[in-house]
């Protein structure tokens, strides 16, 4: 929907919002103004760049979101620089000015803005207090000036500051207190400080915060001394995309003399697994230093990133439970169950690992079964594999024997015609008559006989299987020596008798009929 145009006795053109419009006729905007000379003005979004303006119009519309005033005159940022409330502004653009000033709560009248770009001017030092008011803001852009020193106070208020640019500057010093200041960012994720004039970094406080976001210190005059390398090797042990994405720009004169000097060369390049470390709450443990080649070099300096804090050989701390030795141990004094979780060893170790190798290793305090930790040694998952394995086995032998127990076991062979042996369509395993009256066994002399009953046996109404008489049966089969010898039955004999004899290899089938 276009804007509506209205004339004035000024004549001058409104550019309006319908949506300003309503408001006013509701009688619920506070303030509204007539479009700018040399300003464009698009719904929410003014314009106001290339106008040579070296201070505000007063007449700007309060309902914006967006204004844009780069390219222009201004020199500084008095207190009075705005005299009015925008509640509605989001993004205030000033780059490209030539502001070298800007006074304390120069903000208050924008307290909702979230973006605010004041690159490319000629500030040199950043004050106290400069953002104070600005609580919402997340992006601040700072590039492109000639700042030298930034005042500890000088972030306060922007607790929700995500994205820091200070990169083109003059900064001889990393600026800490932007993570120290309890007043100040929260949740930095983006800080950069490439192209500027720093030639040391705090290494013990950049390992803790570099966990959190990205820090960007390429095309700085670093000295790479073994702190510093032993934080790159870290970064790229890491694979931390500030360092990649940049890499060929972080020039260190010398690295390989450093790197010489910083590691003790000629040890076994043994490969690094996983470890882990179990301990009862409140005792002490000791975790040496995975891939470290005593003894340690002048100058070498070992650090260990723990979960909630850093700690470096060269340091003695009074306080707390933790130390680090001189040959770069970490001792673990009266370890709690809070100390459980992920320990890395930062050192210049001055080889290549493969990724495969791993550099860090795992603490658990308490009951190695209840604690849920990652990086466990391959030994210990080979274990509880073998176990399972072991029992599913176990119980697949005891179903087999089980079954064999229920559906193999043989029919006692009685001696004499009662009714109590086995019915008529049972399976018999018997030894041989003549070896049983002699009370002798053997395992050549087996027959297995099949006995079926005649349809005669069912006419007398009985309907259970007639028991088998042994007294009537005299045919054998008995195989001996790979003979077989069969003698008829009568021809009354009932019922009919399959015998099949086994000796060995070889399955001998008589049937008497």
């Amino acid at each position: 929907m276009r804007p509506f145009s209205y004339k004035f006795s000024s004549k001058r053109d409104i550019c309006l919002n319908p949506a300003v419009l309503l408001l006013l006729g509701f009688g619920s905007f506070p303030f509204v103004a007539s479009c700018p000379p040399c300003c464009f003005c698009a719904s929410d979004i003014i314009s106001c760049g290339g106008c040579n303006l070296s201070m505000l119009p007063i007449d700007l519309p309060s309902y914006a979101t967006r204004l844009d005033l780069s390219h222009n005159a201004f020199i500084a940022l008095p207190v009075d620089w705005n005299s009015r409330l925008f509640d509605w502004l989001a993004t205030l653009v000033l780059r490209k000015n030539f502001i070298s000033r800007i006074e304390e709560n120069v903000f208050k009248g924008t307290p909702h803005l979230l973006h605010l770009d004041l690159s490319s001017n000629k500030l040199t030092t950043l004050n106290s207090s400069i953002f104070s008011g600005l609580k919402e803001l997340k992006d601040l852009l700072l590039y492109g000036n000639e700042i030298v020193s930034i005042a500890p106070g000088a972030f306060t208020d922007l607790y929700s500051l995500k994205k820091l640019y200070l990169s083109s500057n003059r900064l001889t010093a990393f600026p800490l207190a932007l993570y120290e200041n309890l007043k100040g960012p929260r949740n930095l994720t983006f800080l950069d400080l490439s192209y500027n004039n720093l030639t040391k970094v705090p290494v013990q406080s950049l390992l803790l915060v570099s966990r959190h976001g990205g820090i960007y210190l390429q095309e700085n005059p670093l000295e790479c001394d073994c702190q510093l390398l032993a934080l790159l090797e870290y970064w790229t042990r890491k694979q931390y995309s500030p360092l990649m994405d940049f890499r060929s720009e972080y020039s260190c004169e010398e690295v390989l003399v450093a790197r010489i000097n910083c590691s003790q060369q000629g040890g076994l390049e043994v490969p690094l697994d996983a470890q882990t470390y179990q301990v009862v709450p409140g005792q002490w443990l000791t975790v040496p230093c995975p891939g470290l080649t005593l003894p340690l070099q002048e100058g070498q300096v070992v650090f260990w990133v723990t979960p909630d804090k850093v700690l470096n050989s060269s340091i003695k701390y009074v306080n707390g439970h933790f130390t680090v030795l001189a040959n770069g141990t970490l001792e673990i004094q009266g370890a709690t169950v809070e100390d459980s979780g992920t320990y890395g060893c930062v050192v210049v170790r001055g080889r290549h690992y493969s990724p495969s190798e791993s550099l860090e290793v795992t603490v658990v305090v308490g009951n190695l079964n209840k604690s849920s930790t990652s990086g466990l040694a391959s030994r210990s998952g080979a274990e509880h594999f073998n176990t399972a394995f072991t029992t599913l086995a176990s119980c697949l032998v005891s179903i087999i024997l089980v079954l064999l127990y229920l559906y193999l076991t043989p029919c006692r062979c009685r001696e004499g015609g009662g009714s109590g042996g086995c019915g008529g369509r049972a399976i018999m395993l018997c030894s041989d008559p003549r070896e049983a009256e002699s009370g002798q066994r053997r395992s050549n002399g087996k027959r297995v006989a099949f006995l079926e009953p005649q349809p005669e046996d069912f006419d007398n109404g009985d309907p259970k299987t007639p028991a088998l008489n042994l007294g009537q049966i005299t045919t054998e089969g008995i195989l001996k020596n790979g003979k077989k010898t069969v003698e008829k039955t009568p021809e009354n004999s009932s019922p009919i008798v399959k015998t099949y004899c086994l000796n060995e290899n070889t399955f001998h089938v008589n049937s008497a009929l």
